[in-house]
């Protein structure tokens, strides 16, 4: 099987040198062709555009920052629609909207090809050694047909049901996640300011019910200050964005979600739309005068898990 992987960027390039180091055959390409550079090194072939590459390629895997993006890699003259036809699958991994990606995959169909969406979560730390999540929205012989190259790329795979749940699952549980951070910043600010040692804090809250993925990974890289988990504001503000939009297409009166906007949108504003996630911190320590600071925490994350081959999660309740 032949796997095409277009979107080199901080997740992108970690997803497929997962593809490289377990034996597939790949072929990348990126606006950069710097990015694809260690991958060419390691055995891996370029494709001089997206459409060269779909038909080369039994699989295309997208991994790009913006639906935008994702649309003009498809929809160019001499873009992915151009080359697809019966057999081939287009998986989207980026992380995007469900009815773009709906429309999106029509014409992926209409080619004779299957859609795919199939974002990711757990972080650029568990991307890079093949143990982060992956949903999948498709048809079920699809995924089964996708399942070889998902195991090379993650850990726990879940098929979500039809093409758009995945995404909508994903900005879900992006939203979560960028609630969970605003709340470990408060708390640690909060103990800070109460006098409370940070280091006592962190292990405090680590063996808690107020325990969770963002506070034992973002909330490393914040007490010691690089902050650096490769996410940026702008990408959170579309996630929570993209969520927002989901519960307003359903007369959902959401109340947390718009605050969580307007913080992001301040720390845009404050930082830079480039600023790591984690430093929305700096909108408390600026307005209490603390630095949020401990000694002994990593400057970025790592995955200190083996590498595994990929499996199934198959939701409660079902057989």
């Amino acid at each position: 099987m032949q796997i095409g992987f277009i979107g080199l960027g901080n997740v992108g390039g970690k997803l497929a040198g997962s593809i490289l180091r377990n034996g597939l055959d790949l072929m990348v390409r990126d606006l950069d062709k710097g990015a694809a550079q260690h991958l060419l090194d390691g055995g891996a072939t370029w494709a001089d555009s997206p459409k060269e590459m779909a038909e080369v390629c039994d699989v295309v895997i997208t991994c790009l920052p913006s639906p935008a993006a994702s649309a003009a890699v498809l929809e160019a003259e001499d873009g992915l629609l151009a080359g697809f036809g019966p057999g081939k699958v287009w998986m989207e991994m980026s992380t995007t909207d469900e009815a773009e990606v709906k429309r999106l995959g029509a014409m992926v169909k209409a080619t004779g090809a299957e859609p795919v969406d199939c974002p990711v979560s757990g972080g650029c730390h568990r991307a890079a050694t093949g143990n982060i999540a992956i949903f999948a929205g498709c048809e079920r012989e699809t995924f089964e047909k996708i399942m070889p190259v998902l195991k090379t790329m993650g850990r726990r795979l879940l098929h979500t049901g039809d093409l758009g749940s995945a995404s909508m699952l994903k900005v879900m549980t992006n939203y979560l996640a960028t609630a969970n951070l605003l709340t470990v910043c408060e708390a640690l600010v909060t103990s800070a300011a109460a006098g409370m040692d940070l280091n006592t804090t962190y292990e405090a809250i680590a063996i808690s019910s107020g325990n969770s993925f963002v506070h034992e990974t973002e909330g490393q890289v914040i007490l010691n200050g690089s902050r650096d988990i490769n996410f940026t504001m702008d990408l959170v503000k579309k996630d929570i964005g993209l969520f927002q939009a989901i519960a307003d297409r359903h007369d959902v009166p959401l109340e947390i979600s718009p605050v969580l906007i307007d913080i992001f949108d301040d720390g845009i504003e404050r930082f830079g739309e480039r600023e790591w996630s984690p430093n929305i911190i700096k909108r408390l320590e600026e307005a209490t005068g603390l630095s949020i600071l401990a000694p002994g925490f990593p400057a970025e994350m790592t995955d200190d898990e083996p590498e595994e081959p990929g499996y199934e999660v198959i939701p409660t309740g079902r057989t």
